[in-house]
């Protein structure tokens, strides 16, 4: 078995290392040494993920958890946590120096060395934790891990138990090193991520069974796949230019992206983030079965929410149904929903990735029966495309989704064969740390450090602030939110982990030496919160710098540091 200290000494040298290249080769010679049952946890791990994303099983461990268990095993003083504080780049660090400038609460244990596998398993059992009691009992496995901890390793055990490993090494250079590894083209390796969706199973196939097993890999029922992304245009004529004018426009609607999963009477409805909906959309699961003309298939489309004239509500009223497991006929009865169908990925037994977007459409329509599908144009001049946009618009949509009609489907890949117009320029951000207000919102964490996510180094490079756009409720929620996520705090500012996404409307974007991403929002505000929506998935300061100098709508407002 490896020893996890292995493992964190390679978190040092990636966080030491600026090559991509580089970083690669050290991940790749890492997973060679790894056993086969090791390869998948250890894959997952170093990118910051313990359960494969279709799992969804969080550890829901929040920093302030964290470090109450570390403060059972070593103490500090008051003078010893200013320091620390003002001293560590990232919440890893300060648990590491607290190891290292403190006094441990009892010797470590004589033992062998903490492997990837106890880990692993501790980490399993937190996220089988829940129910009463469940605090200490989730507490325990981490303390006993951290126990027999050298400081080292106790930064690593963090940074994986929350998620933020911060080295780096992103999934695309992951993938690079496990071709390394198996010695595999990188392209098959990219291909079989699309449609296995976990990095830890295609690194333990690669390595294990070799190109066989990834060129057999395929769409398959029941296991999502990630979700094709769209950059963003910002007007039909820029769509297309970009698209050379063959392309079809869409009603980009306000709800949540479903991945729908059929196989004989079974349906499965998945998230953007690959999460079981299932169970919270009922009413969607039914028509699923009774309507779809297909013994297998995988489809997508968006649930809405809509009120008593069908008409579209708020993507916030649809957030009281996702995921929601308990008084599923009472929120039916409150919040109704309805399902638009915009592309088919499978039908019975044949993948449709490759099938360009018109040839999948139509495919759709044919199996669709009686649901509903997003209205379609395939538009013969800008003007046409505009008026089109105006009708969603008029019908209380978002604004268009454009895609070129040649494209074919590739899973978790973000690139201009799919491009979202909105009549204001919006990005998602991440928030990575917030002021305590004054005045009437004493008390609340009020003005948001907003970054974006630079797509070379997986780092979250501030872009602005502000406090524009919420409710007194939201700026109280928000603020309950982020206390959970706490890593540290100083003169009035909380820094959090980066999980929370917001999504922000700005007037445009403009050099700036204050931050170094070298970028500034001007007029930036809150439009909506984003809970589907991961960090991972934050737009990129690369697509920031493809809008800078252009201009969003003039009624934004100037933030203010309070």
């Amino acid at each position: 078995m490896s020893t996890f200290a292995e493992f964190a000494t390679l978190g040092e040298k990636l966080e030491s290392t600026r090559s991509r290249k580089a970083m690669a080769a050290l991940a790749a010679d890492y997973l060679r040494t790894l056993p086969a049952a090791e390869i998948a946890p250890a894959a997952r791990m170093i990118i910051g993920r313990v359960f494969p994303e279709r799992e969804g099983r969080p550890l829901n461990w929040s920093g302030a958890a964290v470090v109450r268990v570390v403060n059972r095993v070593v103490q500090t003083t008051p003078a010893q946590r200013r320091q620390i504080a003002e001293e560590a780049v990232d919440f890893g660090q300060s648990v590491q120096m607290s190891f290292e400038r403190g006094t441990r609460q009892a010797p470590p244990p004589v033992a062998p060395p903490l492997t990837l596998a106890e880990v692993w398993q501790a980490f399993q059992q937190v996220a089988a934790t829940s129910g009463a009691g469940s605090r200490e009992l989730k507490d325990a496995p981490l303390q006993a891990l951290l126990e027999r901890a050298s400081p080292l390793e106790a930064k690593y055990l963090v940074k994986v138990a929350v998620g933020e490993m911060r080295h780096g090494l992103s999934e695309g250079l992951l993938l690079k090193a496990i071709a390394q590894a198996a010695g595999l083209p990188l392209e098959l390796v990219q291909r079989a991520n699309m449609t296995l969706g976990d990095v830890g199973a295609l690194a333990e196939a690669a390595l294990t069974q070799g190109r066989a097993a990834l060129e057999g890999s395929r769409a398959t029922p029941g296991r999502p796949l990630k979700p094709m992304l769209a950059q963003t245009a910002q007007t039909v004529a820029e769509a297309f230019d970009w698209l050379g004018g063959q392309l079809a426009l869409e009603f980009k609607l306000d709800g949540a992206r479903l991945q729908i999963h059929k196989q004989g009477e079974r349906v499965w409805l998945f998230s953007r983030h690959l999460s079981d909906l299932t169970s919270s959309l009922p009413e969607v699961q039914a028509e699923i079965a009774s309507q779809v003309r297909a013994d297998s298939a995988i489809l997508e489309g968006e649930v809405i929410a809509i009120d008593a004239q069908g008409r579209p509500l708020p993507f916030q009223v649809l957030m009281r149904r996702l995921g929601r497991v308990r008084e599923i006929e009472t929120a039916r009865r409150e919040v109704p929903v309805r399902l638009y169908l915009f592309d088919l990925l499978y039908l019975d037994g044949q993948d449709w990735l490759a099938r360009p977007n018109r040839e999948r459409f139509d495919g759709l329509r044919r199996v669709c029966g009686g649901l509903a599908l997003v209205e379609r144009l395939v538009p013969s001049s800008v003007a046409e495309g505009e008026t089109f946009l105006t009708r969603a618009r008029r019908a209380r949509h978002e604004g268009l989704m454009a895609k070129a009609l040649d494209s074919p489907y590739t899973p978790g890949v973000r690139g201009r064969q799919w491009l979202k117009l909105k009549p204001a320029i919006t990005l998602d951000l991440v928030i990575v740390a917030a002021d305590w207000g004054y005045g009437r919102r004493h008390g609340w964490l009020s003005n948001y450090h907003l970054a974006a996510r630079d797509e070379a180094t997986g780092e979250f490079m501030l872009v602005g602030k502000t406090f524009k756009g919420l409710t007194d409720e939201e700026f109280a929620a928000m603020t309950e939110r982020l206390l959970a996520l706490k890593l540290h705090e100083e003169r009035g500012t909380v820094t959090v982990r980066p999980e929370v996404v917001v999504e922000v409307a700005f007037n445009n974007v403009q050099d700036s030496p204050q931050y170094a991403s070298g970028m500034a929002l001007r007029f930036a505000r809150v439009v909506r919160l984003r809970p589907d929506k991961p960090a991972a998935e934050a737009d990129t300061l690369q697509t920031m710098r493809s809008l800078r100098g252009s201009h969003a709508s003039e009624e934004a407002t100037e933030p203010h540091p309070g």
